[in-house]
């Protein structure tokens, strides 16, 4: 098991200093001794709402306890029980992301966390229930949190977290961009790379140690093109590719999405692609970019990942063949935002050598045959971010500043539900397809 090991990204003066951009609750309520919370008794069945539970304990001296705000609901939290994945045990608590308020701050003095602190809560371990989002009362990891800046709502940052952190490993790690021009944003292989590999879960190792090359790393002007481009995680995604220098090809259902897309401010594409008629998108693409596109992410399944995949290889290599066209699917989700400034420019040409691979990264499925040889496929190593604490205190101080400073804005909130009672309704309406633009939000307490 990792031993936690704390490297100081910002000095408690510094936390202090800045205290008063986020948001605090001075007075807080007691800590009862018993707790409600959504269970999950069985597959293919509904959360069940129970009452008088023991709360969570705080088991190590980087953890502590909050007081759930609000809940960001995922497609994962009703395609988990329905196709029995990523269920580790019966009963289960699920939820992926929160804001709350901490009640019960780290035992370390040093933590920038402190008891009041309004939280961002990227619940990406599943298979701790004490740290899951549904119930009144979670564990958190102090390397995980994101404390919540004046200007966000509860609702809003609840809709940012697993987003944020998905985006930011898939570039980071998959890609091999290097943030530290962007606010002083992390380089997340050089922070793996000084790691002992042991120390590194061994499913994700070599995605971290060998996924991609010095040489192939993503830099200014490069192209990235996201499939599927009006999800949360795309949202994030372009803003963070954004910043980084990345020229940005977005490929959605135009009919549905493209209007709000084209004239969101943040999260303007330099190239919008209709995904209707995919190998249309994928001529699109290669002619536009004169075959130059050499990273990709795709946020919706293996047979769109295929398309993808495509439009990354080179002429006159081997390309998939004898797959399914993608459905015209409906994009997860995405957002638009209040006005902010115009997001930096991108150089005019992308810089590409010859002997370089292209990247696919999937969030949600890859092509298992018919692989061209100049196209290395990557699964984003989530675990990263609550299994290595410099990874995520590194991301987590990172998405402070960018939220602070507007270089960032959360997904829309598109509706809410109210308290836990309410979520099943919620992933219901996610199940036929009725939430689209954003994230659905159950709010516990306001």
């Amino acid at each position: 098991m990792f031993k936690w090991r704390r490297k100081s990204v910002a000095s408690k003066a510094e936390a202090q200093e800045c205290s008063t951009d986020y948001q605090r609750r001075n007075a807080l309520p007691r800590i009862p001794e018993t707790q409600s919370a959504l269970l999950l008794h069985a597959i293919r069945q509904p959360y069940e709402l129970r009452l008088n539970l023991p709360l969570p304990s705080i088991q190590q001296d980087h953890e502590l306890l909050v007081k759930v705000l609000a809940v960001g609901l995922n497609p994962i939290d009703w395609k988990a029980p329905d196709y029995n994945f990523g269920i580790p045990i019966l009963p289960y608590v699920s939820g992926r992301e929160y804001v709350g308020t901490v009640v019960q701050a780290p035992s370390d003095p040093s933590s920038r966390v402190r008891q009041g602190d309004v939280v961002i809560v990227p619940s990406t371990d599943y298979r701790d229930l004490r740290k899951a989002a549904f119930q009144e009362y979670s564990i958190a990891s102090a390397s995980n949190i994101i404390r919540l800046p004046t200007h966000v709502s509860a609702d809003s940052g609840a809709t940012f977290g697993v987003a944020f952190v998905a985006a930011a490993l898939a570039l980071g790690i998959c890609m091999g961009v290097n943030f530290e021009d962007a606010e002083g944003g992390p380089d997340l292989l050089k922070i793996v790379k000084a790691i002992n590999a042991d120390h590194l879960p061994e499913d994700i190792r070599q995605e971290c140690l060998g996924g991609i090359p010095e040489g192939d790393r993503a830099k200014r002007g490069d192209y990235l093109v996201v499939w599927g481009g009006s999800s949360t995680c795309a949202f994030v995604m372009k803003q963070l590719a954004r910043l980084a220098g990345l020229k940005i090809i977005s490929v959605v259902n135009s009919g549905k999405h493209g209007l709000r897309i084209s004239s969101h401010i943040s999260i303007r594409p330099d190239l919008l692609v209709d995904s209707h008629n995919p190998d249309r998108a994928v001529s699109i693409i290669k002619s536009a970019t004169g075959d130059a596109a050499r990273f990709g992410f795709d946020t919706q399944g293996k047979d769109t990942a295929a398309h993808l995949l495509r439009a990354l290889a080179s002429p006159g290599t081997a390309t998939p063949t004898e797959l399914p066209l993608a459905e015209d699917y409906s994009d997860f989700k995405s957002s638009s935002a209040g006005k902010l400034p115009t997001p930096p420019s991108t150089p005019s040409e992308p810089s590409v050598a010859t002997n370089q691979r292209s990247h696919l990264i999937g969030l949600a499925g890859l092509p298992k045959k018919d692989i061209p040889e100049d196209v290395a496929l990557h699964s984003v190593p989530i675990k990263l971010f609550h299994e290595v604490a410099e990874v995520g205190e590194a991301l987590s101080v990172w998405a402070e500043k960018l939220l602070v400073k507007g270089l960032v804005v959360t997904p829309d909130v598109v509706g809410t539900v109210e308290g836990l009672e309410g979520i099943n309704d919620g992933l219901n309406r996610l199940r036929k397809g009725e939430i689209s633009g954003g994230r659905l939000v159950a709010v516990l307490e306001s």
